[in-house]
Formats: structure tokens, C-alpha cells, sequence
């Protein structure tokens, strides 16, 4: 999961050196979270147009996650 949401920011971004991808642990919820760190400059790539492109990666994270009877959350920070 986490390579997958690392290769996707990665693609969006014109600094794929700067995207740093980290996982919390299980909370009681049993919810991973992971939190999308990139440059400044290419925050604007990563959200897109009134989140667009934010909501666009958690769908695809989620139905990835949903095949692995997983539950997940991701922030981008």
C-alpha cells in the first residue's frame, strides 16, 4: 500500500525525490493511516482543483485496501 500511494504521488509531482510516504500503526479503529509528505511547490499537483486529484488518489487507495480486507485513511500534510 504504501509503494502504491509513494508510485502515484510520484507521477504527479516534479520532484518525485521529495515524496515521502509514512505509516501510523493500527489504531483501535483497526484504521492505517498514511500521511503523503511532497515539496511545497508541488502541493498544488498533489490536491488539484478543489481536491480533485486528493480525492481521486484515496478512491484508489481505498478500493486497493478494500481487496485486502483492509480499512484505510490518507492525509496529505
Amino acid at each position: 500500500m504504501k509503494e502504491l500511494l509513494t508510485t502515484i504521488a510520484q507521477g504527479l509531482v516534479e520532484a518525485p525525490e521529495s515524496v515521502v510516504v509514512t505509516e501510523d500503526e493500527i489504531n483501535e479503529e483497526g484504521v492505517v493511516v498514511y500521511h503523503l509528505h511532497v515539496a511545497e511547490d508541488d502541493m498544488g499537483r498533489v490536491i488539484g482543483k478543489q481536491g480533485c486529484i486528493a480525492k481521486a488518489i484515496r478512491t484508489v487507495m481505498r478500493s486497493t485496501a478494500v481487496r485486502r480486507n483492509m480499512k484505510i485513511q490518507v492525509e496529505i500534510d
